[in-house]
């Protein structure tokens, strides 16, 4: 008899010894278990903390492709789970697995959802965080639009460009932090403006793995000053090392001028724009049919 259906012969019974039990995994690979049994668990190769690390609120499973619960996982409260490590983005994306478990006889076990983390808020001086089942990864836009800017995000395989190679990247040691916001460099061997748009990936130091969002690249003060769009959400410090990506306004002359990647170009920079529908018959200039200068 598997697991599942010893859990239900014993829930048949009427008179039931279970509790629920959550793994919790980080993109890193860090794994925490949870339970809201008084004694702690084990099982799967792990060992569920009855320490009330997570609490859940009613599960909520659809056929659809909505979240199947937006209030699954209730409040991180376990000291291993910390301000700075949420603020950083180690839980973004973290693989959550429930069960239902017989404590008595832990292969008596059920999974009552498996999903990922979602949005995590704070609230009444705890955090709380979203659930977001499987068929999440179903519910993202599929297909081409059709727009005058490029769809590709520039590096990817429809782009084809080698963004992190020598000519539109380089890593460089962090000269200044002004603020968590704003960094100085010294030496980039690149024209102001290169890096608007683009990305700052931190490669060395308390904030590795994390990136930015490159808003503003300007020289100030005899110093190549970078600002982001939001600032790092760990602690960064001069000395670090950062990989500064080159920035794209996905437009198709900047493709061509910037990136000689036209031939890539994912964009329809000749399709008419909202205001040809308005635009009257004219006597004058051409009318042969061509397009509307």
């Amino acid at each position: 008899m598997s697991g599942t259906d010893a859990l239900h012969a014993h829930l048949k019974t009427g008179l039931t010894t279970v509790c629920r039990a959550w793994l919790l995994e980080r993109q890193d690979g860090t794994r925490f278990g949870f339970t809201d049994h008084d004694l702690p668990l084990s099982f799967e190769g792990m060992s569920f903390d009855a320490n009330g690390g997570l609490t859940a609120g009613a599960v909520v499973q659809t056929t659809g492709l909505s979240v199947d619960n937006t209030e699954a996982l209730g409040a991180l409260t376990d000291d291993r789970i910390t301000d700075a490590d949420i603020t950083a983005g180690l839980y973004d994306g973290a693989l959550v697995t429930a069960w239902l478990v017989n404590w008595t006889d832990v292969a008596e076990r059920k999974v009552l959802f498996a999903g990922t983390i979602g949005e995590i808020t704070r609230r009444d001086g705890r955090f709380e965080a979203e659930l977001r089942g499987l068929t999440e990864a179903l519910n993202q836009p599929q297909g081409r639009s059709y727009l005058k800017t490029c769809s590709a995000v520039f590096g990817d395989q429809t782009c084809k460009v080698d963004a992190l190679g020598a000519a539109f990247s380089v890593q460089v040691p962090i000269a200044e932090m002004r603020d968590r916001k704003t960094f100085g460099f010294e030496n980039l061997a690149f024209d102001p403006e290169w890096f608007e748009r683009g990305r700052l990936d931190v490669v060395t130091g308390a904030g590795a793995g994390l990136t930015g969002v490159i808003r503003s690249d300007a020289i100030s003060e005899n110093q190549r000053v970078i600002g982001l769009v939001e600032p790092i959400r760990a602690s960064v410090a001069a000395g670090d090392t950062v990989r500064l990506i080159a920035g794209c306004d996905k437009r198709s002359s900047t493709c061509a001028e910037k990136f000689s990647n036209i031939l890539n170009f994912r964009g329809f920079p000749f399709i008419p724009g909202d205001d040809w529908i308005t635009t009257v018959p004219r006597k004058s200039g051409k009318n042969n049919g061509g397009r509307l200068v």
